[in-house]
């Protein structure tokens, strides 16, 4: 009788055994290519939309800044260190500051209306000498607007890339727009560059990588047939840091007058990652995250 139990109790010991060892095969095999921890983010949002006038007066037929702001922002991620490591990337990146960053999201956003509010209403001055040199007509650059919004555009368990767009008017013949990107480690909790991603002695070869997709791009045989499409100089085309990631490839964006006129906007150049093998780092973010293994 004995002998039946503890057969019995061997039994329910490997089978609890094998449940368990199941249980954490399935658990890596779904975290797969990415990493090797989940790394959920839950997200809110700050928005901002109002008037601020120039000159202190409730007058709409007087001039204002148009602000509308959308800052999206991390409040769950594995533990309390590794959050508030992650939302002052956020807020570095976001607010374009690194004073931003060690503040609650809601005060930074607060600072930033303010510095904005001041920089603004100190050209009140300025307005009223603009106004009587051109005889009492209305100054119409002083109306501004700063349009600001983060949009997250990739994430799997170890990266995460998302675009900061920055659109203003601040006086002048026009407007501007420009958009910048940021990507994260989520397992190191650190901003990436090109030297995480690449070999030594990457810049020139990548250089050409880039110039070539622009030239399919834009329908050209030659580098010199991208002059006549508008580009300033074939020198000024290098990379510039300014990327994300999605799962097949590396997209580059260039601004307004980085490497072309104002009136090409911004120019975006997709490489995938199987035309960059040969200058991958083997440990790096792309090769380790991204790629299969």
């Amino acid at each position: 009788m004995n002998e039946i139990i503890n057969n019995s109790m061997k039994i329910k010991t490997i089978f609890s055994i094998f449940i368990l060892f199941t249980g954490i095969m399935l658990i890596s095999c779904n975290e797969g290519k990415g990493g090797a921890r989940s790394s959920k983010i839950e997200y809110d949002s700050i928005v901002v939309a109002q008037h601020i006038p120039l000159l202190q007066v409730n007058d709409t037929t007087l001039p204002y800044a148009d602000v509308k702001i959308s800052f999206q922002y991390p409040v769950k991620f594995r533990d309390h260190e590794s959050l508030s490591r992650l939302q002052q990337i956020f807020q570095g990146t976001f607010f374009g500051d690194s004073n931003y960053d060690s503040v609650l999201p809601q005060e930074a956003m607060d600072q930033y209306l303010k510095e904005y509010t001041d920089r603004y209403q100190s050209l009140s001055n300025y307005f009223y000498e603009d106004k009587a040199r051109i005889e009492g007509k209305m100054p119409s650059w002083y109306w501004y607007f700063m349009y600001n919004r983060n949009t997250i555009l990739f994430q799997n368990n170890s990266l995460l890339s998302y675009a900061v767009e920055y659109s203003d008017y601040e006086g002048g013949a026009h407007g501007s727009y420009r958009i910048t990107y940021t990507n994260i480690d989520l397992n190191e909790l650190v901003t990436l560059t090109e030297e995480d991603l690449f070999i030594p002695g990457y810049y020139k070869p990548l250089t050409e990588k880039i110039v070539t997709q622009l030239m399919r791009n834009f329908d050209v045989e030659t580098t010199d047939s991208l002059l006549m499409k508008g580009f300033f100089t074939i020198e000024d085309i290098v990379p510039n840091n300014n990327f994300w990631f999605d799962a097949e490839s590396i997209h580059y964006s260039y601004n307004q007058y980085e490497i072309a006129p104002y009136a090409m906007g911004v120019i975006d150049v997709s490489i995938a990652y199987t035309e960059l093998a040969d200058i991958l780092l083997p440990d790096g973010a792309i090769s380790t995250y991204l790629l299969e293994k």
